[in-house]
This record gives structure tokens, C-alpha cells and sequence, in this order.
């Protein structure tokens, strides 16, 4: 059956990968995004392309019809660990991003949606619970007390309510999942906002033989880190039961910053070496504390396999190769 569907946020990384998904199994596809979509072409990826500010509740009212069968909100003020745990940004996070959503909500119940899907974060889970990088405990009920280390895993865990709370008091059909470290092609891989994966292999990719490529920290925290068609077919999933959230969608293979690092020079086929830096040095290099996060970090997808009956399966390596080849081409060229 051909939807109406609507991907605020589609501009950017998942987003875009999702509403070209969405186009090519039929449906029509409309976007709404502050920036335009910086490696897709709009044409391959949806049927209309609205540029605007979802803070603004006059962009959501114009951007969301009466029509819309699957609504997927992706949209916020986000990056990479320099973006987020710099601290420099932590306005910005918090207001622009609950803006979005509560405008959101409102005008989904308003506009009579008729399935919301929320993009929540794996930064909601306390950082008492993500102190050993081997043992991190990311499951689902573990969120509360609540003790996210950044503001924006604060917001997330907000919005999260907000969603929640529309659900209860106007009965909108939510689902709401929590990424962990979503990575792949056409996405942000330089300039700030990039994720570690991304990072890394640009890194690498501007490196000769015999250079050192910078890794933040001592390289022992722990993350785990889900390709984004793996990441797609969860959502689809996801959004086809009743379940409503929230569950985890990412991977368990666990690795370290430096064993991520390891993976990308290897890819290169570069002798490489990796230079940790943290501490003074970092803060004299940078003019702030370095921004590591969580000592340990991974998905645990027990609820996810109990409720949608499913697991990914694609190795980290195979994502970072099909990574690896698209941001190598980016930096040097076919």
C-alpha cells in the first residue's frame, strides 16, 4: 500500500538514507529540513523538499497535512562528541531541539497523524550505568534515575516524555527508539558535527605512510556502532508492531576508540600510528576539556529481539569498508 510519508529532518544523515528508502518501496515521500540534503540529490530521495525551521511552530503547521500515514522525526540540534560534549553548544541543544518536538507533537495530534516514529539516543542512559568499558549497562529500564552526561541526552530523554505524554492524553500512535552511534556513507565526516567512525576515517584517508593520526582520549572507552541500512530495516520493523517503545536499535559488537582507529588504518592498507591525546595537552590544543563521554557504551537489543523478533547482523568491519571507500573518494578523489 502506497503512504503518505513525512521525514522532518531528511536533510540530514538517517534521515536522508530513510526517506530514499521510503521513495524507492513506493511511497510518497515528503522532507522538511533546515539545510538542504548535502550528497543526495532531492529528486532521488523524496517528491517535495520543504526548507525550513521546524523551531518555528509555522513551519511544522505547513509541513505536516491531514494525510500522513508515517510521520519519522529525526530532526535536531546534534553532532559529534566536539559538538555535543564540548559544552559550548548546550543552549543551543536544549532549546532548538525541544522546540521541534513539542511543535511536533501538537500538530500531529492537530493533523490527525496517523503513526509517529521519534528518533531518541542511546546519551539518555545514566553515566553511573556506562563507568566500566567492559560491563556498560544500556538496557532499556535501566534509564532511570535519570543521569544522562550531556545536555543533550537530557533533551532526548525529554522529548522522549513529551511523545510518550501526547500518546497517553491524545492518543497518538508513537513508537520511540533510542540509536546507538548510527554511521555509513553520505553523512557529515568533517567540519565538527562528524561521529567518530566518520572521523577516524578521514583521519586516515588525508594521512601518508608513516603519519600519526590524533584519537581523543586514551583510546580505551567503549562504543558500539550500527551501519545505517542495518539501522533502517530496524526502524521499518519496528514501526510494523505495536510495540511502542522505547528499545535500543544498534549494534553489540563492542570495540574500543583506539580498536575503531586500528580498523580504518587497516582499511587504508597505510602504516599508520595513533596518537592519543587528552588531559593538559588536549585543553592547550583546544581551549576545552577533551570531550570523551561515557567510559563504555554498547546496545543491548534483548527487548528488541523479544518484541520485533529480529537482530542486525552486519559486521562493524563490512560497514567501515563501505564507509571507508565513500569518504576515502570524498578526501582524494575517485
Amino acid at each position: 500500500m502506497r503512504k503518505n510519508v513525512i521525514v522532518l529532518g531528511g536533510g540530514g544523515f538517517i534521515g536522508g538514507h530513510l526517506a530514499k528508502k521510503m521513495k524507492n518501496l513506493g511511497h510518497h515521500v515528503r522532507i522538511a529540513d533546515i539545510k538542504n540534503h548535502e550528497y543526495f540529490k532531492h529528486e532521488d530521495i523524496c517528491h517535495e523538499f520543504i526548507l525550513c525551521d521546524l523551531t518555528d511552530p509555522k513551519s511544522v503547521e505547513l509541513v505536516i497535512n491531514e494525510n500522513c500515514d508515517e510521520l519519522y522525526q529525526l530532526a535536531a540540534d546534534m553532532g559529534g562528541a566536539g559538538y555535543i560534549f564540548s559544552g559550548n553548544n548546550d543552549a543551543n541543544v536544549m532549546h532548538n531541539s525541544s522546540l521541534i518536538n513539542l511543535n511536533v507533537a501538537k500538530e500531529c495530534v492537530v493533523k490527525k497523524v496517523k503513526k509517529v516514529f521519534y528518533s531518541s539516543s542511546a546519551c539518555i542512559y545514566p553515566e553511573h550505568n556506562q563507568l566500566d568499558p567492559s560491563n556498560p549497562n544500556c538496557e532499556e529500564g535501566s534509564a532511570y534515575p535519570a543521569n544522562p552526561d550531556s545536555e543533550y541526552g537530557w533533551e532526548k530523554l525529554f522529548s522522549e516524555r513529551i511523545y510518550f505524554a501526547f500518546n497517553r492524553n491524545y492518543g497518538l500512535d508513537v513508537r520511540v527508539a533510542r540509536f546507538h552511534n548510527i554511521f555509513g556513507p553520505q553523512g557529515t565526516w568533517k567540519g565538527g558535527k562528524e561521529k567518530a567512525p566518520a572521523a577516524m576515517i578521514r583521519k586516515v584517508a588525508e594521512s601518508k605512510d608513516g603519519d600519526c593520526i590524533e584519537v581523543w582520549g586514551d583510546g580505551s572507552q567503549t562504543r558500539s556502532f550500527l551501519y545505517v541500512s542495518e539501522c533502517l530495516e530496524a526502524i521499518e520493523r519496528f514501526m510494523e508492531k505495536d510495540f511502542k517503545g522505547p528499545i535500543n536499535i544498534g549494534s553489540e559488537e563492542m570495540v574500543t576508540i583506539n580498536e575503531l582507529a586500528e580498523m580504518a588504518i587497516k582499511l587504508s592498507g597505510k602504516s599508520i600510528k595513533i596518537k592519543n591525546i587528552c588531559g593538559d595537552e588536549f585543553i592547550h590544543k583546544y581551549g576545552f576539556p577533551c570531550p570523551l563521554g561515557v567510559k563504555g557504551r554498547n546496545s543491548d537489543n534483548r527487548l528488541f529481539m523479544k518484541e520485533i523478533g529480529w537482530v542486525v547482523s552486519m559486521p562493524l568491519i563490512n560497514g567501515m569498508e563501505k564507509t571507508f571507500n565513500w569518504i576515502n573518494n570524498q578526501v582524494n578523489g575517485a
